[in-house]
């Protein structure tokens, strides 16, 4: 009896059971473990640069000292950080930026003339943000508001 057609049978058999177990093993490790972490880290590093671009528009908002105050300044934020809705708000004279993850969410103080006397409001991601100044030379009110 000739085996020698049937060995070649096995062997592609086994070689592409190996190659199908290393590719499953391969997937299951990058979609448990490595893709999930980078995910939060860029997920963390987008929230970092959000805020500190809310930041900067907070702080761009309050005009010159001496002048009155009304104005609004729009403010461009990404709808979703890591697929999730977040919202900015003031928690005593920081901005937070809340996310569902915690890993993913920011704190961040703006630097403010000290003629600011009130700095409030919250912002919802995934809609129109503005930045509101009111006052008089001497006190200003900064409110964050949704502009939609």
């Amino acid at each position: 009896m000739d085996n020698r057609g049937l060995s070649t049978v096995v062997e592609k058999l086994l070689t592409l059971g190996i190659v199908s177990l290393y590719i499953t093993l391969l997937t299951t490790t990058l979609y448990g473990g490595a893709v999930p972490a980078y995910q939060e880290a860029v997920g963390a590093e987008l929230a970092e640069r959000t805020l500190a671009e809310a930041t900067a528009r907070v702080e761009q908002a309050v005009p010159p000292a001496g002048r009155d105050a009304t104005a609004t300044v729009r403010v461009d934020l990404p709808a979703t950080i890591d697929g999730s809705g977040y919202e900015i708000r003031v928690d005593g004279d920081a901005l937070v930026l809340a996310h569902p993850d915690p890993g993913v969410s920011a704190r961040s103080r703006p630097v403010l003339p000290s003629r600011v006397a009130t700095l409030s409001g919250e912002w919802q991601s995934g809609g129109g943000t503005v930045v509101t100044v009111t006052g008089d030379g001497e006190n200003v009110t900064v409110r964050l508001e949704d502009g939609r």
